[in-house]
């Protein structure tokens, strides 16, 4: 089940990055989060997996509907965005340059070694959700409240670009 996750996965997110069209580059980055919420659920992490479908696949039909609103059904149905070669080979450029820092990092402070102690260790649910809706050190709702009022500040500004202006 794994293998065939991974390769939903894998090649949504390979579809959704390749693809000229707007909508179905959305279509597939819905998949690859599908995907990760059954690597969830494949791990009896229940609340993870519907998490990941309430919140990230309910935020890809919002990319819908503001994909519609700011372009227009017409003009979305048959818009195709054109690469250009300089941009193909600047993106690569960036991309090895991230995958080398990232490496290196990786590699100067023993991250992977220590990832391995770590994985054979099981955590429980219930570790996990104080760690999340804790407000102290190395704990995670003080973040996810700044990434909310982000959001909310980000849909309020694509309202008022999406707005039409009264002649």
């Amino acid at each position: 089940m794994f293998i065939i996750l991974a390769v939903v996965i894998l090649g949504s997110a390979v579809l959704c990055v390749t693809t000229k069209r707007i909508m179905r580059a959305a279509t597939f980055l819905l998949f690859v989060l599908f995907g990760v919420a059954g690597l969830y659920f494949l791990l009896d992490y229940t609340f993870l997996g519907a998490a990941q479908i309430a919140v990230y696949a309910g935020g890809v039909t919002m990319l819908y509907v503001f994909a519609i609103q700011l372009v227009g059904k017409r003009s979305l149905q048959g818009l195709i965005e054109r690469m250009k070669g300089s941009r193909v080979v600047y993106g690569a450029i960036l991309s090895l340059a991230g995958l080398l820092t990232v490496t290196l990092v990786l590699l100067k402070n023993h991250f992977i070694c220590a990832a391995a102690q770590v994985a054979d260790a099981e955590v429980p649910m219930a570790e996990i959700g104080h760690a999340l809706l804790g407000a102290g050190k190395y704990q995670w709702v003080l973040p996810f409240e700044f990434i909310s009022v982000f959001l909310l500040a980000c849909i309020i500004g694509g309202l008022v670009v999406a707005r039409k202006e009264e002649e």
